[in-house]
């Protein structure tokens, strides 16, 4: 496995100014200072798609949600976290940290990965998806009440077997990973206490990587999964969807 522990952060910029500085940070100080750490298998951002022509949900938590980064730690975890724990610290006190105005987080918290999966024209393995060049992701995030519940157990076999498989045949599904919560960002530091109540294992996040216009295939995902999940055997949702979109790769000067 590419890694044995993933990091997701949501973010919204309440001042709309702000977009092009942030991306200039966050490109050019902020992912390159961690990409460095020998603990961090790979980290990227990705911009949410907007206008009507994206296929979006959100409930009010997430519905203002600009940016979705990304990272994978390697073992030991506990290790490589306290190192990219010490360099927020360290940039803070450079003057180059992560407090930045305007800048608020609805989701920070660390994800273990259950299973990567490749579409077969790709032809790389799932853990080399992240490193893959790709147009944008696909990301949707469940609450589970009951997430070892028997309802929870069916409907995760019948989406690694049945559901996934399907969209892996959609033009432009490169690939995808699931993951679990395991627990929210504490930082020993800085002012990051994630505010999150749920149980391990409450949230649930599908990544899929995009590697054809993220538009076109997003509508097609949720063609495919509207009709997937219309089928006669098709067990009965048992989360409920707390966001759902898809996200475009930034591209550095030009999108800034």
């Amino acid at each position: 496995m590419l890694a044995d522990l993933a990091f997701f952060s949501f973010v919204e910029l309440a001042d709309a100014s702000q977009h092009g500085a942030y991306n200039r940070w966050h490109q050019l100080d902020h992912r390159p200072e961690n990409l460095a750490l020998p603990g961090v298998a790979w980290g990227d951002r990705w911009a949410r798609l907007a206008g009507p022509e994206a296929e979006s949900l959100s409930d009010g938590t997430f519905g203002g949600t600009d940016y979705v980064a990304m990272y994978w730690f390697r073992s030991p975890v506990d290790e490589s976290v306290a190192a990219w724990d010490r360099l927020g610290e360290a940039s803070f006190q450079w003057g180059r940290g992560p407090i930045i105005p305007g800048v608020q987080r609805s989701l920070l918290a660390f994800f273990r990965p259950v299973k990567g999966y490749a579409a077969p024209r790709v032809l790389v393995d799932p853990d080399v998806l992240p490193y893959r060049p790709n147009r944008g992701l696909h990301i949707t995030l469940t609450r589970y009440a009951e997430p070892h519940g028997q309802d929870a157990h069916s409907y995760f076999g019948w989406e690694d077997t049945r559901l996934i498989p399907k969209l892996l045949e959609v033009d432009g599904v490169a690939g995808g990973w699931t993951f679990s919560f395991s627990h929210p960002q504490r930082h020993t530091t800085l002012p990051f206490d994630g505010t999150l109540t749920e149980q391990p294992g409450e949230l649930r996040i599908r990544v899929l990587y995009l590697d054809e216009d993220p538009v076109g295939t997003a509508a097609a995902i949720q063609r495919a999964e509207h009709r997937i999940s219309a089928e006669p055997d098709a067990p009965r949702q048992a989360g409920e969807v707390l966001f759902s979109s898809a996200l475009r790769t930034i591209i550095p000067w030009q999108d800034w």
